[in-house]
């Protein structure tokens, strides 16, 4: 579709990565360094571009029953909101994301952004080289963290009734998040794909062979072999701080913690102590507890937990929609 001559003039030279149709006439398109919103003339306004930078520090979306507002935060140069329809957001949040992190030399040149995930506080975005994930309200900030596959050594996926845990090994440490069960199979497929081509291997199995082998052939530091504190962790603060758990997987593990108690208090019980001989009557040894069975109530409950905490998040925006139309008159 031929560009309006306003939005050409605009472009300043730039060519679009990417165009989304807003609806009607009204287009948005996407450079390296900016987002433009074109806006053609109608009854009670005139044709006008809007021009939205990616060096932007913070983004954050807000919805109501139709429309979605994405607000790019530039500090001391003030705030930017782009009103859009809400079902247009996941093919605006896409691009935008990937110039916003260019931008700000997250990705590195001809580094190409392959998917992007927004679930409740957990924004996702896979490239051919890292994933990126942020926490918060925010859809993304400074605060982010990233994974660069370059480190990454492992990747496992715990399925579960509410959502499943994507779990990566990345620079020898296990790394969590949570992507709802409906959207698992997108996120698994997005991750899987783009860590086995950065290393170029068939599967998740030939790369654990790839760097079993690597850890060999490595020679071990002057540090781990003079060091009496052998692999333990670092006794002067240098180790990255621990990752923030989300609420739902906090509630959990403590319920689980909770379980975990009782089932070490029944076995305790069941210990002979110095007084008492070993028994190997099979009526005694009947009465220990199951651990198959205390496990599996284990995930029922951290599951059942999983489902209250969504259905919280869904009363809660139901309540913020409520509000939001109340401040529009409606």
């Amino acid at each position: 579709m031929t560009l309006p001559e306003t939005v050409t003039d605009h472009l300043d030279g730039e060519e679009p990565v990417a165009e989304v149709d807003l609806g009607g006439e009204d287009r948005l398109l996407v450079t390296p360094t900016r987002t433009l919103v074109y806006r053609a003339e109608g009854l009670l306004s005139e044709e006008t571009v809007e021009e939205y930078p990616h060096d932007a520090e913070r983004i954050t979306l807000t919805t109501s029953r139709r429309k979605a507002k994405l607000t790019l935060d530039y500090g001391l140069d003030g705030e930017e909101t782009l009103s859009i329809p809400k079902a247009k957001i996941d093919e605006v949040l896409h691009p935008l994301l990937a110039g916003v992190l260019d931008a700000n030399g997250i990705t590195a040149p001809g580094e190409t952004v392959k998917r992007t995930f927004r679930f409740s506080e957990l924004t996702l975005i896979v490239t051919d080289e890292r994933v990126v994930k942020h926490i918060g309200q925010a859809v993304w900030d400074e605060e982010f963290e990233e994974y660069p596959f370059e480190d990454v050594t492992d990747l496992e996926f715990e399925p579960g009734n509410v959502a499943t845990s994507v779990v990566l090994t990345h620079d020898g440490r296990q790394e969590r998040f949570k992507a709802p069960n409906e959207d698992a199979r997108a996120v698994e497929a997005a991750i899987t794909d783009a860590l086995l081509s950065y290393h170029d291997v068939r599967d998740i199995d030939e790369l654990r062979a790839q760097t079993a082998d690597e850890e060999v052939d490595e020679p071990a530091t002057e540090t781990e072999e003079d060091s009496p504190f052998g692999d333990g962790p670092d006794l002067f603060g240098e180790d990255e701080e621990p990752e923030p758990e989300v609420e739902e997987e906090s509630t959990a593990d403590e319920a689980t913690d909770q379980l975990i108690q009782q089932v070490e208090e029944a076995t305790a019980d069941e210990e002979p102590t110095d007084d008492e001989p070993t028994s190997t009557d099979v009526d005694a040894a009947g009465d220990a507890p199951d651990t198959a069975e205390l496990a599996a109530e284990i995930d029922d409950l951290r599951d059942a937990v999983e489902h209250q905490q969504a259905e919280l998040e869904r009363q809660n925006d139901l309540i913020e929609q409520l509000i939001e139309e109340l401040r529009q008159g409606r």
